[in-house]
Parts: structure tokens; C-alpha cells; sequence
């Protein structure tokens, strides 16, 4: 059964304290905030088998931040997944759960948390969604098929709750 978990980067400097908004990397609460969403996914029995990450500073240490706790997946970090639009991250990871089993977006809003409201809206789920998709929220969704055509709602991961 494919699954598709989707994660909020974790906490991030203010843009006035990088250098560029790719560079801006977490703040100390994020990388805890990360590890405590990692841990919500553990013990929820979530393996992941690859991890499409988007190449920014803040995303790739969410994930690393993350990844021991997630047995070490593979992962790719494409460049367009950067801001990417819900379409285009639905469209990738569709391809990518052609081959595999569980894969997890971790991504920047409005793209990312617009696709987890748009895949609660399918799983009947809408109402559950915490607003505005919060860092390090993620959300579980398992699939009859890689197309994510008929989908449920597993989990949902707000620490902020």
C-alpha cells in the first residue's frame, strides 16, 4: 500500500538573519521541534523508503534533523522542489512512489501545506487539519494505488498542539 507522508520544514532564523532565504537554517527549537516529529512517526510505525527534500538549508536539516530517528531513508533534494507549487510536488511524489513504497515531501509552505489540505480534502478529513500547516507539522496519507486517487488520512503531527 503506498503511503505518502508530508512534513512542514522544522523552525527557521528570520529572514532578516541569513544572508538569502535559501540559507536560512533552524533555530534551536526547530531542530527539537524535528526530532520530536521524527519520534511521532516512530512510534506510529512509519518507515520511510525515500525522502524527496527540497535543497534549501532549513529543509535539509529538518531532515537530518530527523533521519536516524527514520532508520536513514535514501534521499534526493531536486532543486524543484524549492517553493515548489502542490501540483508539482503531487506530481513528484507520485513518480516517486512508482518505486516506492512510502515516500516523505518535505517541503515549504503554502506548497506543502496546500497539498495536505488538498489530500485531507479527498480523505474526507479537512476538518482535522491544523491551520496554516505549522513547522514541522506532518501528515500521513496511505493510497490504494501510487496515484493517490482514493487515499486515507492515517496521521496527523501538529507539535504545536
Amino acid at each position: 500500500m503506498p503511503r505518502l507522508v508530508l512534513v512542514r520544514h522544522a523552525k527557521a532564523v528570520d529572514r532578516m538573519d541569513a544572508d538569502d532565504d535559501f540559507e536560512r537554517g533552524l533555530t534551536p527549537r526547530g531542530r527539537n521541534d524535528a526530532a520530536d516529529t521524527a519520534m511521532a512517526l516512530q512510534k506510529a510505525g512509519i518507515r520511510i523508503s525515500l525522502a524527496l527534500v527540497s535543497p534549501a538549508q532549513r529543509t535539509l536539516q529538518t531532515f537530518i534533523a530527523m533521519r536516524d530517528t527514520l532508520g536513514s531513508p535514501a534521499f534526493e533534494d531536486p532543486m524543484a522542489l524549492y517553493h515548489a507549487s502542490p501540483d508539482m510536488l503531487l506530481r513528484a511524489a507520485t513518480e516517486a512512489l512508482d518505486t516506492s513504497d512510502t515516500v516523505m515531501l518535505v517541503g515549504h509552505n503554502p506548497g506543502i501545506g496546500v497539498l495536505a489540505q488538498n489530500l485531507a480534502e479527498r480523505a474526507g478529513r479537512l476538518q482535522e487539519m491544523p491551520d496554516g500547516y505549522p513547522t514541522s507539522a506532518a501528515t500521513v496519507f496511505s493510497a490504494t494505488d501510487p496515484s493517490l486517487d482514493q487515499l486515507t488520512l492515517d496521521l496527523i503531527v501538529n507539535p504545536k498542539a
